[in-house]
């Protein structure tokens, strides 16, 4: 069995070789899945920075679903090249702000590169992991994530950790990759890897008594398309009660 040291080694690995391709002008995702991962899931990336889309390998946009608004703070978990950080900006505009979060020091030099070429001044990344992010408590409008709270070896922690950070009343709009409950573990390994976001992935009964076990009300799961048999990128929307 591998272990969550093993995995995380694994996935900083994998994601410091997808950034460094991405500086360099090559797409880091996804071969054949283009259709299912990457910067084709977007329809809003004029004026962005080609290696901030080169390093896109999320399941969706989760800035469609997040309903962002002027002046709010947003913070993206496991934030990459930026994609999501650049378009959460452009959202908030000057007088909001947008965090990432990235344990990947390739991935961090490059967001911030990005950011400067786009000239975004109200964003800002931060090395740390998302299952202990470096803000204060109630500091947060809006969680978003795209495709990487299934790369956590610590779930539980990722959930307590939104739900510290936001503010009461704030919410979550994350696109992750989630199977069907009648996929046991083993069988989801056997459709795919951990670093490719599928032995990871939780079921929709997992993925919502995880939440609620956090504190969190009114969650929605809603499948966008297939990545597998069983296996669905999703949307998970959920609130901090007031």
């Amino acid at each position: 069995m591998t272990s969550s040291n093993d995995i995380e080694r694994q996935v900083r690995t994998y994601y410091a070789t997808a950034a460094v391709a991405a500086g360099e002008g090559a797409q880091a995702c996804c071969g054949p899945q283009a259709e299912q991962f990457g910067a084709g899931l977007y329809d809003d990336l004029e004026g962005l920075p080609d290696a901030a889309t080169l390093a896109s390998i999320g399941c969706g946009n989760p800035i469609a679903v997040a309903d962002l608004h002027s002046g709010e703070v947003v913070l993206d978990l496991g934030s990459g090249g930026g994609i999501d950080v650049l378009l959460s900006a452009r959202r908030v505009g000057p007088t909001g702000r947008a965090y990432g979060v990235d344990f990947t020091s390739e991935m961090l030099d490059l967001a911030r590169r990005n950011a400067g070429e786009a000239g975004a001044t109200n964003v800002e990344f931060l090395e740390g992991a998302i299952e202990a992010v470096p803000l204060p408590d109630a500091s947060i409008d809006v969680v978003i994530s795209n495709c990487v709270i299934n790369l956590s070896v610590d779930k539980p922690a990722v959930f307590a950790e939104m739900h510290r950070l936001l503010r009461p009343g704030g919410r979550i709009g994350v696109s992750d990759v989630v199977t069907e409950d009648r996929l046991s573990e083993p069988e989801r390994a056997e459709r795919g890897s951990h670093v490719g976001c599928i032995a990871g992935a939780l079921s929709v009964a997992e993925y919502r008594r995880g939440l609620v076990a956090a504190g969190f009300d009114e969650v929605a799961i809603d499948f966008t398309h297939a990545v597998g048999d069983g296996v669905h990128a999703a949307i998970v929307r959920a609130l901090k009660p007031t």
